[in-house]
């Protein structure tokens, strides 16, 4: 049987490690905290719940794609949008769903019920959530910026904090980005750690 082979790489962030993995083309396969994220962890292990094996190969910046995340994580508003992406799994409803949480802007925020109006299934706000919870490429495919019908945080793999952090990040940068042209220094944003 023959083995595929997907680069992985990490990143250090204000808010903990996130893991990457890359296929041969340079598309994203997975993005995800290596911290008590139990799905990540099962990637990172090769586990990709399905025939054949996975051999993770440790590889610097494949394809740009960790270079792109430092950027976004220093303020950069552009450095993840157009990343491209493949997605090992997912039924079509819920490939929609992650398609969609892609057109949601930066430093802006969707409601779950929103986002079922998107994808034209207004009665799925439920099947949408979990949709977005099984979403396997965070940050790139931006399911922390979905939020509950009345504002408030709702889960996250990440956690909450780490929720609430990414979204605060995204408007301060914006808000940096809008009154001056630079970006805002990792050092000068606030850690969860």
């Amino acid at each position: 049987m023959n083995s595929r082979v997907l680069l992985v790489d990490h990143v250090e962030t204000p808010v903990g490690d996130l893991a990457l993995v890359v296929d041969p083309e340079g598309r994203l396969c997975a993005a995800g905290w290596t911290d008590g994220h139990s799905r990540m962890q099962r990637l990172l292990r090769g586990d990709w719940g399905r025939e054949g094996a996975v051999s993770l190969v440790s590889t610097s910046n494949p394809a740009g794609i960790s270079g792109a995340l430092r950027a976004y994580f220093v303020g950069d508003r552009g450095a993840i949008d157009g990343l491209p992406v493949a997605f090992e799994t997912g039924t079509e409803f819920q490939l929609r769903v992650w398609r969609a949480l892609r057109e949601i802007p930066y430093g802006e925020t969707c409601s779950y019920g929103e986002l079922a109006r998107r994808i034209g299934n207004p009665a799925a706000v439920r099947a949408v959530g979990l949709a977005n919870g099984a979403n396997p490429i965070g940050i790139v495919v931006p399911c922390h910026r979905v939020i509950g019908a009345d504002g408030s945080l709702t889960g996250y793999g990440g956690g909450v904090k780490r929720k609430q952090w990414l979204l605060d990040h995204e408007r301060r940068a914006a808000g940096v980005r809008a009154g001056h042209s630079r970006a805002v220094p990792t050092e000068k944003l606030p850690s969860l750690r």
